[in-house]
């Protein structure tokens, strides 16, 4: 199987800072860490705490976890600036060694489209599963595949982005992308361009995961889900819903 990846560029923190901009999630998952404000959280693939710090600024007991070094340093040192204290591990999330259980674990962003095989997939649920508390809830977010959109898509070079960077750096992101059916990956590709100069092309590869597979896959690692949502705002998942969203019960 061809490697896929995501580029190293995406993971330059005042670049994905730039891009980033958006908080329409954390109201949600506010409102469901509330079920537990006085438990553990555990956030997988944390990033640079774009979730992160304003919840633990809300008064929950958040533990941020991510693979990039480059982005928990950005982390650490906006947690730092913002006085919210805030344990951060770095660690890959379909190996986690973790000295204790929490309430509450969750994978926001989309994190979940970059476990390429369903091996992946099951190592990090089984290990979400194994360091919750009984009764423990597993929430993450996802997309709900459009394959229309996709073939759509594949025709053109789209601009998806065009900002400034903390640091200063003018950056435009042109998009192109090749669906594979065999093994469900979207073959995206970022077009770089910085300070009006193009820098280089980095792969932003998802895997697609279709919402009657993820219903089994939750179940086969001994989850019950409590909700599925088509949107933040607790939209009833529909067949055009944009998202997956899964509140899940450790059984």
């Amino acid at each position: 199987m061809e490697k896929y990846k995501v580029g190293k560029l995406i993971y330059d923190g005042n670049i994905y800072d730039g891009l980033n901009t958006h908080n329409d999630d954390i109201p949600f998952y506010s409102n469901w860490l509330k079920k537990k404000k006085n438990g553990k959280i555990l956030e997988l693939c944390c990033g640079t705490g774009r979730l992160t710090i304003p919840l633990a600024q809300e008064g929950y007991n958040i533990t941020g976890i991510d693979n990039s070094t480059s982005m928990l340093k950005k982390a650490m040192a906006k947690a730092m600036r913002m006085k919210s204290p805030i344990k951060f591990i770095k660690a890959d999330i379909r190996t986690l060694n973790l000295p204790e259980l929490y309430d509450i674990i969750f994978i926001p962003y989309n994190s979940i489209h970059h476990l390429y095989t369903n091996q992946d997939l099951f190592k990090v649920l089984r290990g979400v599963n194994k360091y919750l508390k009984k009764n423990g809830l597993f929430i993450f977010d996802c997309f709900n595949p459009d394959i229309h959109f996709i073939v759509n898509s594949e025709k053109e070079t789209t601009k998806i982005a065009e900002y400034i960077t903390q640091d200063g750096r003018h950056i435009v992101i042109n998009q192109t992308m090749k669906y594979e059916n065999a093994t469900q990956i979207n073959r995206i590709k970022w077009h770089y361009f910085i300070n009006g100069k193009f820098d280089s092309i980095q792969n932003m590869d998802l895997r697609l995961f279709f919402p009657k597979e993820l219903d089994e896959y939750l179940r086969i690692c001994n989850f019950k889900i409590i909700n599925k949502y088509g949107g933040f705002k607790e939209e009833i998942f529909k067949d055009k819903s944009n998202k997956q969203i899964f509140v899940c019960k450790k059984l």
